[in-house]
Order: structure tokens, then C-alpha cells, then sequence
């Protein structure tokens, strides 16, 4: 009845979807609400700093560390070696460094003769991963630890000097001219003190407040093709070239067209240089001085989601100046037909998608990719499949002109099953409909540097409809578990499992009746049971016909006399007893 609970731990952050199934029954409703978000944790575990060149250093400081010293921090780069830190006395020192890609050393010396720990790790350090190290030295002993690895100790000599004398200031990064420390540092802590790494980076060159290379541990958020771009202390993902907005590019795009609306978004506009408009959107041409009409595509790619009831329609439409098309169809019976005309056949080359109707008010997704002869077609959740041009056709795609989406408004000639389709138009959902790098509802619905190329007919209204799950239709009686018999009452231990969701359930009214059948099999067993105790309880109680006032009677014969009226017999003394 209720799922609840608590996200303790940032790797399962961030929260992108909630799905909520089982809803198509009568009755059947969910409740979705997320309490406050409250951030726990210590401020100063991501003060970092990043080290750009071999030289660059940050210096603090002397470290105070005479007896004891605690020193732990996290590490990322790519590179091979170089010195964490280092602070120098006379003749004592401390030291911390990379030696090698799977080596780190901590060494110092308090004048009994420099000391060595190193921690050896089977896999490389320089991964581009966080790796934290952890070194003590008191005057027992010294260790180092790295990651999970196990702890390397070194006990200290029973005889000698103790106190570690330092004098120079603490520098973290490259010191006295060797190779410092490439890549980022983070909750820098010497003796339980945070060193302010970020401050110090502000005011010294070299080093960068903060860390980069936030992409390449959290890029992976950046969905649907979002471009993760570092930011100061962080990172943010560039939705711009995809269908999708909101901070992970995660979130659907979409609008819900009425009958007769229609979008048009031309791939050449006024004002905008062709060359510069299809390298940014469409690929690449390498000829500068290349025209819109002479643009040709070898390859396209095509997503889009939308859920209608009503065929025939035409989805999408992409025109050229030349007679070459695209075109995604929904036939009269519902299937969905994706047609290409690239030249070289008398008739454009068919996909005819017959095995489901996707009419039915469900929102489907549609992913079309095409490289040369080859195209993939995924529909929906199920597999890709595989079509080939004939031999005949022409493989690329001649000078594209514009993109329609819900009708076509095109001069010239158009294809007749297109324009027997194209009316009354088509109503429904479209959404996250994107053809290589431009989306053009994204572009309708966000102010964008591409909104200038969309024309709209009728009122376009954003909409989330697109992002609806697609909902499993109810099962029949005969292999619905929870359907009752009119009449009947059932219990069902078992249920029987066949790796579908059920679609139907025990309605509203079944659950009412059963409710009523169980109080009054309550109450029937609370009355035999209240029945029972009272049985029990007068058992073995007798009457008697015993005179009223016997107790002050004299006798028992007194008290019957006295007590019956018409009792008038007299009692012969001869007849009596005594008792002696």
C-alpha cells in the first residue's frame, strides 16, 4: 500500500524518473511526494584545487607535527608521478608523493636517517579516479594507507630522536625544483585542520580553484546526447543540441497538436549563413562555399515519440528542393510506414510496420538511423531491426529543404498517399522529435539562436504527454488472478506468475463485498462464543420446591404447613417420633 524511504548516499543522485505502474484498473490511484532535500556533510570535503603545470605549487604554513602527524587527502589525475607535498627543517623532512603510476611514497626523517613507506596498488592510480591516502607518524610508528589497500606500517627505532623539527613553509604541489603534483587535490587535512586550498588557488598562478575534470567522473548524467561542460566546482550538461531540457537532459520536450495545427522549421533562413547553419545542426560539409541547395546527407538520424487515435496522419515530413523526401506515416489501419525517396526508383521505398497498431492512444517511440543503404529502425521497446535501400536507389539525400511535423504544407508536388493523409491532419503528441542535431519543437517551445527557422499554424501548447509510460492493457477474466466469480468468494494463496504486470484487479465493489462477508463472519463468532461462556458458566445449578420461611419454621412439618394453606390434616400424637 506504501513504498517510502530515505536516499542516504550521493552516488544515488541524482533522482532522474519515477515510474508508477498498474494504474489502468478502476480504482487503482498512486500519490507521489518528495520531502525536503536535506545535504549533510562536512563543507570542506570538496575544497579543492587543481594543479595545472609540473611547477605549480600552493604553499602554506609550517606544518606543526613535532610528535604526532595526520595527514589524509584525495587525489585524482592522469599523470604518471610528482610530489604531493613537502615541508623541510635543517635536516628533517616530510614528504608525500606519487612515485609511480601504482606507487605512492610517504618518507620523512626526524634524525635517525630518512624513512620510506610506500604503498604498491595492482591497478593504476593515474585513472582519472579519486584515490585517498591517509599517512600517520607518531613516535611508535609510522603508516600509509591508499584507498582500500592494505596498511603498510614501519615500526619506529626504540633509541633515537623523536621530535620532527621543521622550519620552511609547507608546500603542496612541485618544491626545490622538483616535478609537483599534476591534477586535482581535494579535503586537504593536516592534524585535523582543513587546509583552504581554494583561497590560496585564487591568488596564485598555476593552480585553479576547484576541480576540473568533474566530467569525466560525473559525465555520464549528461543523457539523450547532453554535452557535460565544466564548470567552477562542478559541472552542468549543455541540452542545446538535443530534444530534451532540464539540468540532465533527461527531461521530454513536447506539445500537443490539435487537428489542422501544423510546425514547420526550415533548414535555411534569411540573414543565416548556409554553411554555418549545417555545420552546427546537420553534419558537416567541408565545402565553404557550399549553398542550400547543393547540400546533400549520406546519413540521418531520427527520434521522435508521439501517441494519437487517429489515422490516417502524417507524423513527420522533411522536403528538399529536389524531389527526395522522408516521411513517417501512420496508415488507415494504424501501422506505422516510414518512406524514403532518394532518386533512382520509380516508387519511394516502403517500411511498413504491420505487427501493432499504434493508433491506440499509447505513446510510442520511433528511432530511425540511416548510413548510406543501411537503415535501423527501433520501435518502442523492441528490437532493432534492419532494412537495406534497393540497388537501384540513390543514397544520399538530396538538398533538404524543411521539416513538417503534423501536416504538410509544401509547394509543388508531393507524393498522393501523402497528401491523402495529410487531411484532416494529424492530433495528438509529439515529442522529443529531433532529425541529427535539430530539435524543432524545442526550438519552438525555448527561445533559442534556431527559433527564427519555425513557423507555426494554430496555437502550439507545451505538454508533457510524451513522457507517459506506455501502460499494459487489462487482462481477461480467464487469466486474471484477482477476477471474482459473481457470487463468490475466493482466496487465493497462489498466484500464477507469467512475467507480464497484471493489468486488472479486484475492484472496488468486490473489495466492498468481501469486507461485509467478513464482518458478519466476525460477529457470528463473537455470538458463539459469548453463548458458550454463559453455558459454561451456570452449569450444575438445581431448583428446589423448599418451603418459603423454612429457616424460623420449627420443624420441616412446621414450615410445609405454614407455608401450604390448604394443608388442614391433623397429626395424630401416636404418629409422631422422638427422638431419644
Amino acid at each position: 500500500r506504501k513504498d517510502s524511504g530515505m536516499l542516504s548516499y550521493k552516488e544515488h543522485l541524482p533522482v532522474s524518473q519515477v515510474v508508477v505502474g498498474d494504474l489502468d484498473r478502476p480504482g487503482s490511484e498512486a500519490k507521489v511526494s518528495v520531502g525536503p532535500v536535506r545535504c549533510q556533510g562536512d563543507r570542506n570535503y570538496w575544497n579543492a584545487a587543481s594543479f595545472v603545470t609540473s611547477s605549480s605549487y600552493l604553499h602554506f604554513s609550517t606544518f606543526q607535527g613535532e610528535t604526532s602527524a595526520d595527514i589524509s587527502f584525495y587525489f585524482k589525475t592522469s599523470a604518471s608521478d610528482g610530489v604531493f607535498l613537502e615541508n623541510l627543517g635543517n635536516t628533517d623532512f616530510i614528504k608525500l608523493e606519487l612515485k609511480s603510476a601504482t606507487e605512492v611514497s610517504f618518507s620523512f626523517d626526524v634524525g635517525n636517517g630518512p624513512v620510506e613507506i610506500v604503498v604498491r596498488s595492482p591497478n593504476p592510480l593515474n585513472d582519472d579516479q579519486w584515490h585517498r591516502v591517509n599517512a600517520e607518524r607518531n613516535v611508535k610508528q609510522a603508516s600509509l594507507q591508499v584507498d582500500q589497500l592494505p596498511l603498510e606500517v614501519r615500526k619506529a627505532p626504540t633509541e633515537g630522536h623523536t621530535r620532527l623539527e621543521l622550519y620552511s613553509q609547507l608546500y603542496v604541489g612541485a618544491a626545490g625544483g622538483q616535478r609537483g603534483f599534476l591534477g586535482c587535490i581535494r579535503s586537504l587535512r593536516m592534524n585535523g585542520v582543513t587546509l583552504d586550498l581554494e583561497e590560496r588557488a585564487k591568488v596564485t598562478p598555476g593552480v585553479k580553484p576547484g576541480c576540473s575534470g568533474h566530467c569525466t567522473s560525473y559525465g555520464m548524467y549528461c543523457a539523450n546526447g547532453g554535452k557535460c561542460v565544466e564548470k567552477y566546482n562542478g559541472y552542468s550538461c549543455d541540452c542545446s543540441k538535443t530534444a530534451y531540457d532540464g539540468p540532465f537532459c533527461i527531461k521530454d520536450v513536447g506539445a500537443f497538436f490539435e487537428e489542422g495545427m501544423w510546425l514547420r522549421y526550415n533548414f535555411h533562413s534569411p540573414g543565416t549563413s548556409v554553411k554555418d547553419l549545417f555545420s552546427r545542426t546537420l553534419l558537416s560539409s567541408a565545402d565553404p562555399e557550399i549553398t542550400a541547395p547543393d547540400l546533400s546527407l549520406n546519413k540521418e538520424e531520427l527520434s521522435f515519440s508521439f501517441s494519437t487515435t487517429k489515422s490516417p496522419c502524417v507524423l513527420l515530413y522533411v522536403s528538399s528542393y529536389t524531389p527526395d523526401f522522408i516521411a513517417v506515416l501512420v496508415n488507415p489501419s494504424g501501422n506505422l510506414q516510414i518512406r524514403y525517396n532518394l532518386g533512382g526508383t520509380k516508387e519511394p521505398y516502403n517500411i511498413d510496420i504491420d505487427h501493432r497498431n499504434m493508433a491506440n492512444g499509447q505513446p510510442h517511440t520511433v528511432n530511425v538511423t540511416r548510413d548510406g543503404r543501411d537503415i535501423v529502425l527501433q520501435l518502442d521497446h523492441y528490437p532493432p531491426t534492419s532494412y537495406s535501400l534497393p540497388a537501384t536507389s540513390d543514397i544520399q539525400f538530396n538538398s533538404p529543404k524543411a521539416l513538417f511535423l503534423g501536416k504538410v504544407i509544401e509547394i509543388g508536388k508531393i507524393d498522393q498517399d501523402i497528401y491523402k493523409y495529410n487531411t484532416p491532419g494529424f492530433t495528438g503528441c509529439l515529442s522529443r522529435v529531433q532529425f541529427n542535431q535539430i530539435a524543432p519543437l524545442k526550438a519552438a517551445l525555448r527561445p533559442t539562436n534556431t527559433s527564427s527557422h519555425v513557423h507555426i499554424q494554430g496555437e502550439l501548447v507545451e505538454s508533457n504527454c510524451g513522457a507517459s509510460p506506455l501502460t499494459i492493457p487489462p487482462m481477461s477474466a480467464a487469466t486474471d488472478p484477482w477476477h471474482l466469480d459473481s457470487g463468490k468468494v475466493a482466496f487465493i494463496a497462489d498466484f500464477p506468475y507469467n512475467g507480464q504486470a497484471i493489468g486488472d484487479g479486484v475492484n472496488r465493489n468486490s473489495a466492498i463485498i468481501g469486507g461485509v462477508i467478513a464482518v458478519v463472519i466476525f460477529t457470528i463468532l463473537c455470538t458463539l462464543v459469548f453463548l458458550i461462556r454463559y453455558m459454561f458458566r451456570h452449569k450444575g445449578t438445581y431448583h428446589t420446591n423448599e418451603a418459603k420461611g423454612a429457616e424460623s419454621a420449627e420443624s420441616a412439618d412446621a414450615a410445609i404447613m405454614n407455608n401450604d394453606p390448604n394443608f388442614t390434616e391433623t397429626i395424630d400424637e401416636s404418629k409422631k417420633e422422638w427422638l431419644i
